[in-house]
């Protein structure tokens, strides 16, 4: 069992999509699997088995294939069956949606504390949108752009997703809320950005990412390692 935690992925949304690849293919050489953990959590009220056959299709087009954990409620998160499956996944990726309701879902369930261990033992999370938001803590907020507690796999860093298409009062109220030692990223569409096992990171994908650190522009070297 491998001793340091698996890859880490923050996309800006637009999963599963043309464009995508690059960061998908790699996220699979990194996990060493053709099977992908799929919980459209945060789609539950948006019709989640369209975002399953969906990540389907894609990933297919890549040789893998999905297994899908239809995790909708806070009985499913507590559910054994649903955490085993996730604790034994290699690759674990949560789609876009609501990020407060994924983030009720989860937080202090069997299947998020299966998703923890099965990072630490090397499998590789993904998370695009609002999977991206609720994996750092704190969390943008997506009512208004203030920060609110999020699930903290990676601490000291806060997400915007779809930057540049993004509400620009809301990005500047994440930016100028922040913690002046708190890192905001800002993450466009069919992009991520990804902390690899030693803490490096890196960006991956169609689009540019933005840093901030105390309200300034800041470069990757300004996220958390750890």
């Amino acid at each position: 069992m491998p001793e340091e935690p698996g890859l880490i992925a923050l996309l800006g949304g637009g999963e599963w999509q043309a464009g995508c690849e690059p960061v998908d293919e790699a996220l699979l050489a990194a996990a060493g699997t053709e099977q992908v953990t799929i919980l459209p959590t945060a789609a539950a009220f948006e019709r989640p088995e369209r975002a399953v056959a969906h990540a389907e299709a894609y990933f297919a087009r890549l040789g893998a294939k999905v297994r899908p954990l239809m995790v909708l409620r806070r009985a499913d998160a507590q559910d054994p069956a649903m955490a085993e499956a996730i604790g034994a996944s290699r690759f674990v990726y949560l789609g876009g949606g609501s990020p407060l309701h994924l983030r009720s879902v989860l937080k202090d369930s069997k299947v998020w504390s299966a998703l923890v261990e099965a990072w630490q033992a090397g499998a590789v999370v993904a998370g695009s949108s609002a999977g991206a938001m609720v994996l750092t803590d704190p969390m943008v907020d997506p009512r208004g752009g203030a920060l609110t507690v999020g699930l903290g796999l990676v601490r000291g860093l806060a997400v915007v997703p779809h930057y540049g298409q993004e509400n620009a009062e809301k990005v500047h109220r994440s930016v100028t809320l922040a913690a002046a030692d708190l890192a905001v990223v800002g993450v466009p569409e069919r992009t991520a950005v990804l902390r690899d096992p030693s803490g490096s990171w890196q960006v991956l994908g169609a689009g540019s990412v933005q840093v901030f650190v105390g309200g300034e522009p800041a470069d990757l070297d300004a996220l958390p390692r750890s």
